[in-house]
């Protein structure tokens, strides 16, 4: 029987975990390609031999998205695989008429066929969009864990922006991991909270070896989610995280609502700065989509260093770049931070934007007066560096989850802006992990 020619559409992540999984050494289908989109710069390159096995010895040619239909039409594509993320399900739909019009199947796969099962336990958090809050979510839940006398570890979605051979298997427990696998902003947004706390995290691409190294270090494993992705491994406790700043996005996202409808537990975030109707509209979807589910409430305070500095000041607010890109927010905890501590006014970046910024701003048009912290590679960084420093400002408030001077040179004054998860009432987070694992 001849092998059905497919094709993967992905974002460097879910679609890479799909070939893994199920593809591989799967001789009933042969992949013609990939193809890219959401990050800049992952197309144009190659799955390599090393990782897609002896069924492809030349590797896999990796596309950019917008070759889709001539690659169906010239490469004879009978099958199509949809992996990524926090896309919602009116552009799923789009894609899949594409596809259906152009004579190629259109496919979602589910969990069963992708999702590995450890030998130790594990514990899920996940989200409904990007920018709920479930890294902060994470990081409370491995605390938590820790407490209990566990050794931890945690696994993150994947990030593999560069050589995908060197990024395997990647394992993160200092500093100097980050700069020895080259990390953009975006990797050290996820990394180094976790550093902070001296635990250790790993991510790559292939995450049933990642898996293997992990279980040798740890009692409980914590999968940090990606996006509003399906988590790679089968979890024990399967923790889902929404955002009552964006209601009813819970139910109008993919693959977010299937994970809503598969959580054990739903944490409503930031119910500190949502109004309330939008936390009961919110509630409402959940108990209609999942009435099994045990729901919890958390706020994300904010924490800054010297308010006092902010007051009264023309400020310039950096905010995490995935949230008000693919997670398509206005604005983030440094606008909160700013209007919260009598900030002048809040400076429209654009007029100083260079380069790709630009580029970011025109591709994401729902982006507010905030600078995305865009750096997916040693170029756009420089250009975010530019951006900043150029801007007509007394004061940048920065809320991405490391202190960007590490990697950038700010020259105007900074005011970092943190925040954890504080879960509201009871029962609490860690009194569920402790009734699961305690």
């Amino acid at each position: 029987m001849a092998r059905i020619r497919t094709l993967i559409m992905g974002a460097a992540g879910r679609d890479f975990h799909n070939f893994n999984t199920f593809f591989r050494d799967n001789e009933q289908y042969e992949i013609v390609a990939f193809t890219a989109t959401q990050i800049p710069g992952i197309e144009d390159r190659l799955y390599p031999t090393e990782l897609a096995g002896s069924l492809y010895p030349q590797g896999i040619p990796i596309y950019d998205e917008r070759d889709l239909l001539n690659l169906i039409r010239d490469r004879q594509i009978e099958q199509v695989i949809f992996a990524y993320s926090d896309i919602s399900h009116e552009y799923v739909m789009h894609k899949a008429s594409q596809v259906l019009a152009a004579g190629a199947d259109f496919r979602l796969m589910g969990t069963a066929a992708t999702q590995i099962k450890s030998s130790r336990p594990v514990v899920s958090v996940c989200a409904v969009r990007t920018g709920s809050g479930k890294s902060q979510t994470s990081r409370y839940v491995v605390g938590a864990l820790q407490s209990f006398g566990y050794r931890v570890v945690a696994v993150r979605h994947p990030m593999p922006y560069g050589n995908l051979v060197a990024q395997s298997v990647q394992r993160f427990a200092e500093y100097d991991d980050l700069d020895e696998y080259e990390c953009t902003i975006e990797e050290r947004e996820e990394y180094e909270p976790y550093i902070d706390r001296g635990a250790v995290i790993y991510a790559g691409v292939d995450y049933g070896a990642i898996l293997k190294k992990a279980e040798e270090e740890a009692d409980v494993i914590v999968w940090d989610g990606g996006n509003n992705d399906l988590p790679f491994y089968r979890p024990d406790l399967h923790i889902v995280v929404v955002d009552p700043h964006r209601p009813g996005h819970e139910i109008a996202y993919h693959p977010g609502e299937a994970n809503l409808r598969s959580a054990d537990v739903v944490l409503i975030n930031k119910v500190d700065t949502a109004d309330y109707a939008n936390v009961r509209k919110v509630r409402e979807n959940i108990q209609a989509a999942n009435p099994g589910a045990v729901i919890l409430e958390a706020a994300s305070p904010l924490f800054v260093d010297n308010p006092a500095a902010i007051r009264g000041k023309r400020v310039l607010v950096v905010e995490d770049g995935p949230t008000l890109t693919h997670g398509e927010m206005a604005y983030g905890a440094g606008v909160i931070a700013a209007q919260r501590f009598g900030a002048a006014e809040i400076i429209d970046p654009r007029p100083f934007a260079v380069g790709s910024i630009v580029d970011t701003y025109n591709k994401y048009p729902t982006t507010g007066h905030v600078l995305p912290a865009m750096g997916y590679g040693a170029k756009q960084m420089a250009e975010l560096e530019q951006t900043i420093n150029s801007a007509d400002a007394d004061l940048v408030i920065v809320a991405t989850p490391i202190d960007l001077r590490r990697v950038i040179k700010i020259k105007l004054p900074m005011e970092r802006v943190r925040y954890e998860l504080q879960v509201v009432g009871t029962p609490t987070l860690e009194d569920l992990l402790r009734e699961k694992f305690g």
